[in-house]
């Protein structure tokens, strides 16, 4: 789905407020993970991305067999048997389906040409391939966490990221797929327009045209603009506009009464901004709001200030019309809720099999979040274009309002591994 850039995380320049932690994955593993369900995790400084050749991002951990107590080690996974907040047991369908769906990947001519030139040495396209259909098969046959976890600290060799300080220290962030409201014509209620990729947009010329260029400060240069004719739908709110800009794609409920769906076509040539990170600078919101409940209720405060913030990221995205397709990641498979991650995928394996270690929020009854650790296997199956370096992962959470609260609180340091069979 990666869109032009996968962040929830408006919030800082380090994406919201996210950030996770490396550690040695020999024996357990702490994490700074609040227990209070008021406690939201701490802003962390953007970190310094070192000059790390291609090929060294990943190195392989001798972990051993002496990890206790169990349940702290890598590689239980006690969500596949009993997901937390929820009836009904695990979500093992939903990561036996995103295997499939990184298989699937595999077995294209694109995934073989991806791998020729992947620099890692001993992670081959086939190494990858006959990795998930090993892990699928314990993932089937086990009973308990125990049981998987144990299956896969012996036939599997763990890969490390060396992390965004060469230590492994991987900084986390979260995305979504919201759903909004729209209309498929201009209203005065429904006014603030996506739209689908200019005909021509491949022979623009460098620099692009600005967001401010192309929507003007307000959001309306309607038809004015350069790409007026293109418009796909129109939004109550500017900022859910902008929103599905930085998410790149969504489910929408149309003002007729029917639903579609968007997703990402396309964008001009500008690195991203974080607003949330203007907003600290300019001393607009203070550390412990840099959330996306903090910047949403400030531009709902102040909705004036859109025409000064949001123009500051400068590119532009397009879409396309994807008729209730779900969310796909950038190797053209859909993402899963909690078992997709995206990376820098000049740097990572495409559609192989990983493991994060990191602390994530859940809903509480009485409407907080509470974090905790999570040891999660996961497909990397998406990137983006905030997502640089060894040091980055973005967490699929999934498709509407429980996600995007989710997302927009996700958040500490954590761990990167990739899982490939011993042999």
């Amino acid at each position: 789905m990666r869109k032009s850039l996968a962040l929830v995380s408006l919030s800082l320049g380090i994406a919201f407020i996210n950030s996770i932690w490396s550690a040695v994955a020999q024996v357990s593993i702490p994490l700074p993970v609040p227990t209070n369900s008021q406690v939201q995790p701490p802003v962390q400084p953007k970190p310094r991305i070192p000059n790390i050749q291609p090929s060294r991002v990943l190195k392989p951990l001798n972990l051993g067999n002496n990890c206790t107590p169990r349940h702290a080690c890598l590689g239980w996974d006690e969500q596949l048997w009993n997901q937390i907040g929820k009836s009904g047991g695990g979500d093992r369908l939903a990561l036996l389906a995103s295997i499939d769906n990184s298989l699937s990947y595999l077995s294209r001519k694109s995934a073989i040409a991806a791998y020729q030139k992947y620099p890692v040495k001993g992670i081959t396209h086939d190494r990858v391939r006959r990795s998930l259909i090993r892990f699928r098969e314990l993932v089937v046959n086990s009973k308990s966490p125990e049981e998987l976890q144990a299956a896969v600290r012996r036939e599997f060799t763990f890969y490390q990221s060396v992390g965004h300080d060469g230590q492994g220290t991987v900084k986390f962030t979260a995305y979504y797929e919201p759903i909004y409201n729209a209309s498929r014509v201009r209203t005065e209620e429904y006014k603030y327009p996506l739209y689908r990729v200019p005909p021509d947009l491949a022979q623009w010329a460098k620099p692009h045209p600005k967001r401010v260029d192309l929507e003007g400060k307000d959001g309306l240069l309607g038809e004015r603009s350069q790409l007026s004719g293109l418009e796909i739908l129109w939004f109550r709110d500017r900022f859910d506009a902008y929103m599905v800009h930085i998410q790149g794609s969504a489910q929408i409920q149309l003002s007729d009464g029917t639903k579609t769906s968007i997703g990402f076509a396309g964008g001009t040539d500008y690195p991203w901004t974080s607003i949330g990170g203007q907003l600290s600078k300019d001393g607009k919101l203070a550390a412990n709001q840099l959330s996306m409940p903090g910047i949403i209720n400030f531009f709902q405060s102040q909705p004036q200030e859109m025409n000064n913030y949001l123009p500051r990221w400068e590119r532009f995205v397009f879409f396309q019309e994807t008729a209730g397709r779900p969310a796909t990641g950038s190797i053209n498979v859909p993402v899963t809720a909690e078992r997709s991650i995206a990376t820098d995928k000049s740097l990572m394996p495409p559609g192989a099999l990983a493991l994060v270690h990191t602390s994530i929020p859940y809903p509480t009854s009485n409407g907080q979040m509470q974090y905790r650790t999570v040891s999660r296997f996961v497909l990397d199956q998406d990137t983006g274009s905030a997502i640089k370096g060894p040091g980055r992962v973005d967490y699929f959470m999934g498709s509407g309002k429980v996600a995007g609260d989710r997302a927009g609180v996700t958040g500490g340091k954590g761990s990167l591994y990739y899982l490939l069979l011993k042999r």
